[in-house]
């Protein structure tokens, strides 16, 4: 028998009362679909990494799509679903709608190289990530170190994703930065935008 018609889903709590095993979450996951629709937290960090991590050893070679509508949110926790992306071995399709900002958008432009979609009223954010600074002296300028660090392996990487220069990249987050569709395709976030007939090419292949 066929191990997918024998997937048994983790009772994990999401946001919204809900449960990995309703039945929406339980057939998108089935059809090999996880689906970011909140502020990235851990909680939700936890549910999605181990949707990866359950996908990949359940079949390692066909395809994960990754649904993204999310405003951002902790950058911990989307370091931890960006390390899970690149630690398995299917590839990863992000799909983008709605509104994918800041960590979000980094997730959007992390998938698998020319597998990376936009819908065709998206609205993409960049900035550069932001951090609760407090506490003593010393505290401030060990977390502003910390901070510094994250900001710069950010831009870092989404200059490898994009082929934008590393410079152009933290100048371009300095300050909140919107794109529509278009514009996210030509800055290199993503590979295509869907229209009809490329949605149902993609789906069946």
């Amino acid at each position: 028998m066929n191990a997918r018609n024998n997937l048994t889903l983790p009772r994990m709590a999401s946001t919204g009362g809900m449960t990995l095993t309703d039945s929406v979450f339980e057939q998108l996951l089935r059809s090999r679909i996880v689906f970011l629709g909140s502020e990235v937290n851990d909680e939700v960090a936890n549910r999605l990494t181990a949707q990866l991590l359950l996908l990949s050893a359940e079949d390692p070679k066909s395809d994960i799509k990754f649904y993204i509508n999310s405003p951002g949110g902790s950058v911990t926790a989307g370091m931890a679903i960006y390390d899970t992306m690149q630690l398995i071995e299917p590839d990863v399709q992000t799909w983008g709608m709605g509104m994918v900002a800041s960590m979000g958008q980094f997730l959007l432009s992390s998938g698998t190289p020319g597998k990376r979609y936009l819908l065709p009223h998206t609205r993409v954010l960049m900035h550069q990530p932001s951090a609760g600074v407090g506490g003593t002296a010393t505290d401030i300028a060990i977390q502003a170190e910390a901070f510094a660090y994250t900001k710069r392996q950010m831009a870092e990487i989404t200059a490898q994703q994009t082929g934008q220069t590393f410079e152009r990249i933290t100048a371009d987050a300095d300050r909140d930065r919107w794109f529509t569709a278009e514009e996210a395709l030509e800055y290199g976030f993503v590979d295509h935008i869907l229209n009809r007939e490329e949605l149902t090419r993609s789906s069946v292949s």
